[in-house]
């Protein structure tokens, strides 16, 4: 049977597309790294079955047994990626996206040409070894969802207009449009030039500093897998306060020394106090003191166009279910209502056929989980009002019909700050 109540064990497979040889195989279990390894005649038969679809020109996108979800996704007909989970009622949709940013994982650390015309299988392999902290994260119980919504992870600092200011004037004396501050992989404040970054790069560069050991300082070289998948660029981080790094996008220029510690103490040292503010935002993302319904135990807030979002599960301190529970609840919802529910995002391939069905599809829906009765199960409830969606995960407690008004309340509050 598949595994309820956890992540399931997750394999996830890397193979070239023409000779089906092995790249990589990355393995998770109940959120965890696993170094348990499908047999080579698994891999054998996954690949076989794919390519023999492709050879009758059949499209073998994803199948299920009885307790595994299996997904296959190809990409510039150079690499095949096929990932199998056994957590119980996961979607396509969410294996899916996971195999996009992965293939953008090993786009912005070894760059397109190499995948697309590979010379040399073994050397690929070793200069593929420096993606797998970025791809372990993906597959573990990450606090983060842009891998998911394909939105970069956000918290909101409570003082952003100081820091933006600061972060601005830095980047001009740096000489880069490309600049931004990042807490645990979230970002807190950014330049335009950063903010113009597309998909999927925005989102991988601050989780890709989010999952690397802490070090003082980085020059680390970076291919764009939107802007620039065959010339690399470096990217900077400078560690301002633990797990608290300025971010730098730039090319040769300026070098490292530079910029710490001289350019660093002078725009960074008169803002301690504003910086420090920032550290518990990480797991919280919302200023302390920010006025919530006693009964949200977790919340997303997406802004479609702009592709920021905002994701907490620790929004008033410690309830029951987990935390790990509680993302696993919300990151479940998202895809029920993404693939189901809600219009298709911008940006993303699925289009609606007329406006008449556009405007049958729904901007409300809710999910009781467990029994209906009062003070059992908890709720979850979506709200989409132009270009923002709000999914609120809520406790026993908060009554049925009032769901649709707290979702609403609560995202005219959220409105101003994303």
């Amino acid at each position: 049977m598949g595994e309820e109540g956890t992540g399931g064990t997750v394999h996830l497979l890397c193979l070239a597309a023409s000779s089906g040889v092995p790249l990589f195989c990355r393995s998770s279990r109940g959120g965890a790294p696993a170094r348990q390894q499908l047999p080579f005649s698994v891999i054998g038969s996954l690949n076989g079955v794919h390519m023999f679809g492709q050879n009758l020109e059949v499209q073998l996108s994803s199948a299920r047994t009885e307790n595994t979800t299996v997904v296959w996704k190809s990409f510039h007909d150079s690499i095949t990626l096929i990932v199998l989970s056994s957590e119980v009622g996961i979607s396509e949709l969410r294996l899916e996206r996971l195999l996009q940013m992965v293939f953008g994982a090993m786009v912005l650390l070894v760059g397109l040409e190499e995948l697309t015309n590979i010379r040399n299988v073994e050397r690929l392999k070793k200069d593929l070894r420096a993606s797998y902290c970025l791809i372990d994260s993906f597959l573990g119980d990450s606090e983060l969802i842009g891998d998911l919504t394909q939105c970069v992870d956000c918290v909101i600092p409570p003082e952003g207009t100081l820091l933006q200011e600061a972060l601005s004037g830095f980047a001009e004396a740096a000489g880069t449009a490309f600049v931004s501050l990042v807490v645990s992989g979230r970002v807190v404040a950014a330049t335009e030039g950063w903010w113009r970054l597309g998909t999927p790069e925005a989102v991988l560069l601050p989780w890709l500093v989010g999952s690397l050991p802490p070090q003082t300082a980085r020059d680390y070289p970076v291919y764009l897998p939107h802007g620039s998948p065959t010339i690399p660029h470096r990217l900077l981080t400078l560690t301002l306060l633990p797990s608290l790094e300025l971010c730098l996008l730039c090319g040769p220029s300026p070098p490292l020394s530079q910029l710490y510690p001289q350019l660093l103490e002078r725009w960074w040292q008169p803002l301690l106090d504003p910086l420090r503010a920032c550290l518990p935002l990480g797991p919280r993302a919302l200023p302390i003191g920010f006025p919530l319904h006693t009964d949200i135990l977790g919340l997303l807030l997406l802004h479609l166009e702009l592709k920021r979002c905002l994701f907490t599960v620790e929004p008033l301190g410690d309830k029951e279910p987990s935390p790990e529970q509680r993302r696993r609840l919300l990151r479940n919802f998202y895809t029920l209502v993404t693939s189901t529910h809600f219009p298709p995002e911008p940006g993303s391939p699925e289009k609606m056929e007329d406006a008449f069905h556009q405007a049958q599809l729904p901007r409300a829906c809710y999910l009781v989980l467990g029994t209906e009765e009062p003070g059992s199960g908890v709720r979850l409830v979506a709200l989409q009002l132009g270009l923002r969606r709000l999914l609120l995960l809520l406790s026993p407690q908060s009554p049925t019909h009032g769901l649709r008004s707290l979702a609403t309340h609560t995202l005219h509050a959220l409105t101003p700050l994303l």
